[in-house]
């Protein structure tokens, strides 16, 4: 239960800022979300392992870290948190009307390419650097989980909205900045990113530990 609770606050106050700076036109969006991501993943990552992204929690499951039993109560939890952090945002900026991202035809697919993309760069540093033996205890995993997540939001959050993360794409859509009738195109894309890490990361290090 206490890393089902640490999933929840992550996730939430993750979600919390990506609606607040993006609701509120926040110039600087992709770094503050990059940032709470970070502190967030540093102060607990030592008892859940700082998922707060179903993708991830994939990856993890993938690469063999964590029990489908795990997995269900930290989906849970997460998504929990995204859908109160999504009512909390709406409560504090009271934004005006706000146009849904709802892309098709080339569009469509060039958002699922990059949130498939980032998502997969997303948890294979995750995995590197929070999961590997052979770099256990090093102090820059939440430094270099938080940036992976700001680099992505800088390099095509126009394109795709720079989610990254079901949770968060779950809490956009109930803030009005993704389409409903297009969620599937992130939640498939982000998981299908994430499973791909889980695979590519077990592949390579086993031949690493071959070599």
């Amino acid at each position: 239960m206490r890393r089902y609770i640490v999933e929840f606050i992550g996730t939430f106050f993750l979600v919390l800022t990506v609606g607040v700076a993006v609701l509120g036109q926040v110039a600087l969006a992709p770094l503050a979300i990059g940032a709470v991501l970070m502190t967030m993943v540093y102060a607990g990552g030592h008892i859940s392992g700082g998922h707060f992204n179903p993708a991830v929690t994939l990856a993890v499951l993938v690469r063999g870290r964590i029990s489908r039993e795990d997995v269900a109560g930290y989906w849970i939890a997460q998504l929990a948190g995204a859908f109160l952090a999504a009512a909390v945002a709406k409560w504090l900026v009271d934004p005006p009307a706000v146009k849904a991202l709802s892309p098709s035809g080339r569009a469509l697919w060039q958002a699922m390419a990059a949130e498939a993309l980032f998502t997969f760069a997303l948890a294979y540093v995750v995995l590197n650097v929070a999961t590997s033996d052979d770099t256990k205890d090093n102090s820059f995993y939440g430094l270099a989980i938080g940036f992976t997540v700001a680099a992505g939001a800088f390099a095509v959050g126009g394109i795709s909205g720079g989610a990254f993360n079901p949770a968060v794409a779950l809490g956009a859509a109930t803030m009005g900045l993704f389409s409903w009738a297009k969620i599937w195109l992130w939640l498939v894309a982000t998981l299908v990113g994430g499973a791909v890490a889980g695979y590519v990361y077990k592949y390579v290090t086993a031949e690493t530990v071959a070599a």
